[in-house]
């Protein structure tokens, strides 16, 4: 799915008879209204011409098409166009396409996502390439399949293939295409158009079937199978997505056009598909899916024509969890990697968590076994700074240790090339303190991974003032090689996300202390959508980074941290997390946390020493209150963030939460879902209970001024002023 110009469709008609259609709307051919509306002209066209006997649809420059344009579903939300899809699905699809009197033959290249598959899908039959992408991702951003897909699908590779599909957004390549018979032939790229023709003729003459796939039957189970069949997606949905709806409709509107024919099917999904685009799941998503893109827009950096540089070899300083983390996210695009430890022993250890990493790979059907040997090549452990000399890329990856770092950055500066880009990976730490001994500021950036470095899919690049626009420029493009989600935030104590969210276990503890019981805190957050609770996440990471972590900011933001004693409490009986299986919670040999009784003695001793009191009003506090005094210091925190310039937009700082701290991408991210519940109402439920405990939910000014005039947190200060 993308956004683009005005697009159109031409009609060119060979010497064999067989008019192909081409769809042009760079760069993947998106369907927009323009496209629809020529496409059913050169539809109209080819059926009316006596010279054409048969029709290939295909697309320009190798992709068929990448589906419905997006920025047509946030034209809808806004109001200022209403299509009737179930009209266009029906009348163009239906009744022009599969119902005419000439096969249609679809010839896929690259992409046939979204409205682009189903499109192909009303045609006769399908001929791909083997690389060739086949989806439908609607679900994605918070819709259905609009254009006949819930009831086309099905019909061609099954109920149970064609509901995962679907529920999962996970598109197949040709050859699986092919073998479920969404596809009926897989060709090169080089034949793919002949090969089309003459299938085309091949319909027409009767030497291949005739197919209409929205009344194929063949693969349809009996009705009481499939009611099984729907009724297991149903619960299983509800397990992946609790708080989703539009999964649970999409099987409905499937379910329906089994039962009733597909037709009806066909009306069901469009009434559901024009509720569902107004939903404030849908308005999220697609907010997500912008502001995904955008990250990659940098005001006075990508905007002055600069070129990315050539990384042929990075350094990785640290063979740890985070430093074998990001050897592993970088060997599997196929940059060759130096890691360095400081002897033998943890040398070894570092390989072998790389090692572990890609193997893992294996066992899962993601990697070959001479894929894995081949990209372990790419790995070399050294124990000195020889080998760094023609590396153009090294990135720090050791503890967090201010005078440790340093000393790591003078020895940087010695042994690495002039063009060298020195990064460090802290999650916390200044950067103009890391690199205060040397005379290299302008390449001193942070990479910052997030654990674990191969799976999470951000990275973090922080710049200070002296960091140079051409490495962040080279940054950006690594990022995007290694399959992370860049975001360029400024320098600070935490830089965006650790800054925005350290607010969040404290407000966690805060309530705990004041007579909230742990678990029903966490329960609650999981509810919410985050993939766990503060304190199931503290003991994920250990109590020895929350620690170290927490006074990073107790010793900058003195004025609004919470110190609780409950944490410390607990290290000195050596809990310390899931790694001691004692933390928050106890763990069992498979790792499986369960509550713990005995926490109430630490969080009894922890009240007594600060002269804490239980709070009546918070023992029984409902779910939406425990989720507002969890989330709303992090919404005051990132409007810090923003005010001070660290993130360049709000959305940035959506990305930021989803990507690096799990917030629910259905509601849009941290900013976009306070905007929906509006800076007036955060604002006075800081100031209530900022009252009752303290600086530590005192509003900060950019959210008091925003309240004031009742503008969103998330308006550039720009359009403000001109509000104003």
């Amino acid at each position: 799915m993308s956004g683009g110009t005005q697009g159109r469709t031409v009609l060119e008609v060979g010497a064999d008879g067989v008019g192909v259609i081409t769809i042009i709307h760079p760069p993947v051919n998106a369907l927009s209204f323009d496209v629809l509306k020529s496409l059913k002209e050169s539809y109209e066209e080819a059926l009316q011409r006596d010279d054409v006997k048969a029709i290939v649809l295909t697309g320009a420059n190798g992709r068929f098409s990448g589906g419905f344009d997006i920025t047509t579903f946030g034209k809808i939300q806004g109001g200022t166009v209403r299509p009737k899809r179930g009209f266009i699905a029906i009348e163009l699809l239906t009744d022009t396409f599969e119902a005419a009197r000439k096969p249609s033959v679809a010839a896929i290249d690259g992409l046939a996502l979204g409205g682009g598959l189903e499109v192909a899908m009303a045609c006769h039959a399908r001929i791909s390439t083997p690389n060739a992408q086949l989806g439908l991702p609607e679900l994605q951003l918070g819709i259905i399949p609009g254009f006949g897909g819930t009831q086309r699908l099905p019909r061609l590779v099954g109920l149970t293939k064609g509901l995962e599909m679907i529920l999962t957004s996970k598109p197949v390549r040709g050859e699986e295409a092919c073998s479920l018979g969404l596809v009926d032939a897989v060709v090169s790229s080089n034949e793919l158009l002949n090969t089309a023709r003459q299938w085309a003729l091949d319909i027409l003459e009767g030497r291949r079937p005739w197919v209409a796939s929205l009344y194929k039957t063949d693969k349809i189970e009996p009705l009481g199978e499939a009611r099984e069949i729907f009724n297991f997606a149903r619960s299983q949905s509800k397990k992946r997505a609790p708080n989703l709806e539009h999964p649970l409709v999409c099987i409905d509107v499937i379910e329906e056009g089994i039962v009733s024919g597909p037709r009806a099917g066909l009306w069901k999904e469009a009434e559901a598909f024009d509720g569902l685009v107004q939903s404030e799941t849908s308005k999220s998503l697609i907010h997500v899916f912008f502001a995904q893109r955008g990250t990659s827009k940098v005001p006075g950096v990508t905007d002055r024509g600069l070129v990315p540089r050539r990384v042929r070899k990075v350094a990785i300083l640290g063979g740890g969890l985070m430093g074998s983390g990001i050897a592993t996210a970088l060997v599997l695009s196929n940059y060759p990697v130096i890691l360095k430890e400081v002897n033998e022993k943890f040398l070894d250890a570092g390989v072998n968590r790389v090692k572990a990493n890609l193997q893992s790979r294996v066992r899962k059907g993601q990697m070959t076994q001479e894929k894995f040997e081949k990209t372990l090549s790419l790995l070399k452990g050294v124990l000195d700074y020889e080998s760094f000399r023609d590396v153009d890329l090294v990135i720090e990856a050791v503890i967090e240790n201010v005078s440790l770092k340093q000393q790591i950055f003078a020895d940087l500066e010695k042994y690495c090339a002039p063009h060298c880009i020195l990064a460090s990976n802290t999650s916390t730490i200044d950067l103009n303190l890391i690199g205060e001994r040397t005379r290299s500021q302008d390449r001193i950036v942070g990479a910052h991974f997030f654990s674990p470095a191969h799976v999470m899919p951000l990275l973090e690049i922080v710049r200070t003032k002296q960091t140079s626009p051409q490495v962040i420029v080279d940054l950006l493009d690594i990022g995007k090689k290694i399959k992370k989600t860049p975001v360029v935030v400024g320098n600070c104590t935490g830089f965006a996300v650790n800054r925005m969210f350290f607010p969040y276990t404290q407000a966690a503890l805060l309530l705990v202390e004041h007579g909230v019981d742990v678990y029903q805190i966490d329960r609650a957050v999981v509810k919410f959508g985050m993939p766990m609770g503060p304190f199931r996440l503290c003991d994920l990471v250990g109590f020895g980074v929350a620690a170290a972590t927490g006074m990073q900011f107790i010793e900058n933001f003195p004025e609004r941290t919470y110190k609780s004693l409950i944490i410390p409490l607990m290290q000195e009986d050596k809990r310390a997390g899931e790694t001691t299986r004692k933390g928050f919670y106890v763990y069992d040999d498979k790792r499986k946390a369960r509550p713990d009784p005995e926490l109430k003695n630490y969080i009894e001793k922890a009240r007594s020493i600060s002269g804490v009191n239980i709070d009546p009003k918070l023992v029984k506090l409902p779910m939406k209150d425990i989720i507002e005094m969890v989330f709303f210091p992090v919404v005051n925190e990132a409007c810090r963030v923003l005010d001070e310039g660290i993130a360049v937009k709000a959305a940035d700082l959506d990305i930021s939460a989803i990507m690096g701290m799990g917030f629910p991408p259905y509601r849009g991210g941290i900013m976009f879902w306070a905007d929906s519940l509006g800076s007036k109402y955060i604002y006075s439920r800081l100031e209530e209970w900022s009252k009752s405990y303290g600086e530590f939910f005192k509003p900060c000014s950019y959210l008091a001024a925003r309240a004031a005039k009742d503008i969103p947190l998330s308006v550039p200060m720009e359009l403000v002023k001109s509000r104003l």
